[in-house]
């Protein structure tokens, strides 16, 4: 069987949890899948450890060159050679996915088709399956940014977005919301079958759009056990905190820097923390793109006097994560809104106490293993954050509740249940 993949956000340079789930799921489908063909397709040819899908690869390793085979197939390095790259060029900055992967569908379409992210093609096989990993879109929309679709002249955006009307009826427009709707609802209907994450994306699902229970199959995200674990190496501990500007103590955030992950909200927590403990000596260091709310969260830091208190690094490298997680006293994951939160399992794997919002989601996640805040509440959040530094009993009880909670999760395991989902189409 011919299985076809959308690898576009697997082969982001930097990936957050949508991009890192569809790059580990291929990589352990690599792994575990000897019978099966495979071809990923992407708009850029592939990089960034998916020129080697071998899971000894190890970081540092140097990566393979960019070759293409006499078919225009680029070469990927994979456990059971059965996987190839296919670039899909196309001229526009916008609707890959609906113009150019929707024309290698009509003419090349694989057996199957999986798209790790809820965007399907226009035309696409009768055995589609793809992932949707939450619709907070659909229940908050001021936690996102709307962004116009379309070339950069106006007046070519204007038509752009005049034929999209026309097209839906008035239904939708050019933006990037409109867009999350639309194909959130396209793939509902068209997919064969649909993954999500968590129990709560299911329930959500079922909740807003009122149907399609008998194709939803709820498989959970892991994590990469052979690099989340506690560091030892003090050493290398140091030397990567020096890379980013850390210094213990502080508490650690890893995330988008955005509205939807509240970090506004939580910079003014930290501002009570400190403020009811100003002989408190941590930090908190946030680490993680900026996204839509980053303007917010630097007003905060300048309206509370934080600017020697709050550690922006940007952007990490995910080797490096092990140690940032190792050396932070404890996680703070604010977020008012998850599909799953990838975060609090990674942090639970190095052995670090983790303190999160108390949201549905997150419960199902961490179960007991958790502290839990309001993330509407900054002083209940600030409560919870002052607990988790002062307490060091209670720490040492949800490290040892956390190494035991995340050896339910797994990206093995995930892959499994995913081509298992997979082999019965």
């Amino acid at each position: 069987m011919l299985i076809g993949i959308d690898a576009s956000r697997a082969n982001r340079s930097h990936r957050s949890g949508t991009e890192w789930y569809s790059y580990y799921l291929i990589k352990r489908l690599a792994i575990l899948d000897k019978k099966n063909q495979y071809i990923l397709y992407t708009d850029k040819p592939l990089k960034d450890g998916l020129l080697d899908l071998n899971i000894n690869k190890g970081v540092g390793d140097r990566e393979p060159e960019v070759k293409f085979d006499k078919d225009g197939f680029q070469i990927i390095k994979s456990p059971h050679n059965n996987f190839k790259g296919k670039v899909l060029n196309w001229p526009l900055d916008f609707f890959w996915t609906l113009g150019r992967l929707s024309l290698e569908m009509i003419f090349n379409k694989p057996d199957v088709l999986f798209v790790p992210a809820h965007g399907l093609p226009l035309f696409f096989p009768q055995k589609t399956i793809t992932t949707i990993h939450d619709v907070a879109f659909e229940r908050d929309s001021l936690l996102y940014r709307v962004d116009d679709i379309g070339p950069d002249r106006k007046v070519y955006k204007d038509l752009l977005s005049l034929l999209i009307k026309i097209l839906t009826l008035g239904s939708y427009g050019a933006n990037s919301m409109d867009y999350l709707k639309w194909s959130t609802r396209f793939s509902l209907k068209n997919a064969k079958k649909i993954i999500t994450v968590s129990n709560f994306t299911k329930s959500e699902i079922l909740k807003i759009y009122g149907k399609f229970e008998d194709k939803i199959k709820v498989i959970h995200n892991g994590y990469n056990e052979a690099l989340y674990k506690n560091i030892l190496n003090k050493e290398k501990m140091e030397e990567v905190l020096d890379k980013y500007g850390l210094e213990k103590p502080y508490v650690l955030y890893v995330g988008l820097l955005e509205k939807k992950k509240n970090t506004p909200l939580l910079i003014n927590a930290f501002a009570l923390v400190k403020e009811g403990r100003p002989d408190m000596k941590h930090k908190l260091a946030l680490i993680g793109d900026a996204s839509f709310g980053y303007d917010e969260v630097n007003y905060m830091v300048d309206e509370f006097g934080l600017e020697s208190e709050v550690i922006m690094t940007g952007w990490v490298e995910e080797s490096d994560l092990p140690c940032i997680f190792t050396g932070a006293t404890a996680f703070v994951f604010p977020s008012k809104y998850e599909g799953f939160g990838i975060p609090v399992i990674q942090a639970m794997a190095c052995g670090v106490p983790v303190v999160i919002s108390d949201i549905p989601v997150l419960r199902e996640v961490a179960g007991e293993a958790a502290l839990y805040f309001d993330p509407n509440d900054k002083n209940d959040m600030a409560r919870a954050i002052t607990e988790i530094i002062g307490n060091s009993d209670l720490r040492e009880r949800l490290v040892e509740l956390g190494r035991k909670r995340v050896k339910e999760f797994s990206w093995e395991k995930c892959a499994e249940e995913t081509l298992s989902e997979i082999n019965e189409m």
